[in-house]
């Protein structure tokens, strides 16, 4: 089989279809065409590792016979966030070969549960349409059956951003928010003033939002164990949460004792915390974020926000095609083998933060247009 890629729609009509040419496949006397990625310019912000890492893939997968696949990359959403991953799965996708399409919504309803639903019907006529293999960045672990009856008809699952963590699916692929907590955390203490003093996270209180907690658990953990009080602010994404953020935000940096000296944000409204400290009169914090918003480029820009941490999530999507014919064509172990490096234990695979300090915003710029994965 040579290496063509070819995308169709799927019967759900919210598809994002990938763009790629499509013929006829060689005859069966035709040697097969060896998998050749283009890796990005060399850049600072180049995760060397990562690219190693597809590299050894690659080389071991075109010592085996191509195989035919067709897959589907099911996802929350296809902008903003979602957009670099919709670009690097229809890379790889390309690279491979593959017959699929990357499926989402065109935007999230704000009803979980109708999001869900839609999601896990989009699940099950993937497969049913004849995926053999699903990468999917779900809503939570609410979706474990509709994962399970996936792998149940002959689909290999890999998750990526949010897992399923009791459900079969293979491997997961995508940020682990306890070290990504603690690298943003450690990032603020090279900051700060000695103890004492208060460190304010604009984080996720409460373990019924997994990875929220796990993030702002690891962030805490360091900042409580190199001697300072940490308050945490529940992040709101309701009408009216940038209002209730910044009110509670302020008022907690006015009362605290001993008094506040940094603060960090856990999420993509992390720009946030440098309005609380402008209301608060304390615009000199320091402030860590998260995540690329523009607003919190723009507050880098002004010297409010000293650094961000931004998730691979382009590299989540071009490594879930690789991962999903790796399966295919070398199982799941010798899968597995190769992806040692990165795993944490046998099932999820760490894909690591990029710490951008505010002085190399337009060197990060440069290497997200480097790989088409601008947000």
């Amino acid at each position: 089989m040579t290496r063509i890629g070819r995308w169709g729609m799927t019967a759900l009509g919210l598809t994002l279809m990938t763009a790629a040419c499509g013929s006829s496949p060689p005859g069966a006397d035709e040697e097969a065409t060896p998998i050749r990625r283009i890796p990005p310019l060399d850049n600072e912000f180049t995760p060397v590792e990562l690219e190693a890492l597809l590299d050894a893939l690659v080389t071991e997968l075109n010592n085996h016979a191509a195989q035919p696949m067709q897959v589907a990359i099911v996802l929350k959403d296809a902008a903003g966030f979602w957009a670099p991953v919709v670009t690097a799965a229809n890379r790889a996708m390309g690279d491979l070969g593959l017959t699929g399409s990357v499926i989402g919504p065109v935007a999230q309803s704000g009803d979980s549960d109708e999001d869900m639903d839609l999601q896990n019907q989009q699940i099950a006529q993937a497969v049913a349409d004849g995926a053999e293999g699903l990468g999917l960045a779900p809503f939570n672990d609410i979706q474990t059956d509709a994962v399970n009856e996936a792998v149940t008809k002959g689909a290999h699952v890999v998750t990526l951003d949010t897992d399923v963590a009791y459900s079969r699916r293979a491997l997961f692929v995508g940020t682990l928010d306890g070290a990504a907590g603690a690298t943003a955390g450690n990032t603020l203490l090279a900051m700060l003033p000695p103890a004492p003093g208060t460190v304010i996270i604009h984080g996720n209180k409460y373990p019924i939002w997994g990875n929220g907690f796990a993030r702002t658990h690891g962030a805490r953990g360091v900042l409580e164990a190199a001697g300072y009080d940490v308050l945490v602010r529940q992040s709101t994404w309701d009408d009216g949460g940038e209002a209730a953020d910044i009110h509670w935000m302020k008022t907690l940096i006015e009362a605290a004792d001993p008094p506040v000296v940094g603060m960090l944000g856990l999420f993509n409204i992390s720009y946030r915390c440098a309005m609380a400290a402008e209301a608060a009169g304390k615009p000199e914090l320091p402030i860590v974020a998260f995540d690329f918003d523009p607003k919190t480029v723009d507050y880098m820009r002004e010297g409010r926000i000293k650094a961000t941490h931004v998730q691979r999530q382009y590299y989540q999507g071009y490594l879930v095609p690789y991962i999903l014919y790796g399966i295919r064509t070398i199982g799941l172990d010798a899968t597995r083998r190769i992806l040692a490096p990165h795993m944490i234990d046998d099932i999820r695979v760490n894909t690591g933060l990029d710490v951008v300090p505010a002085d190399k915003i337009d060197a990060y710029n440069d290497f997200l247009a480097s790989i088409s994965a601008d947000q």
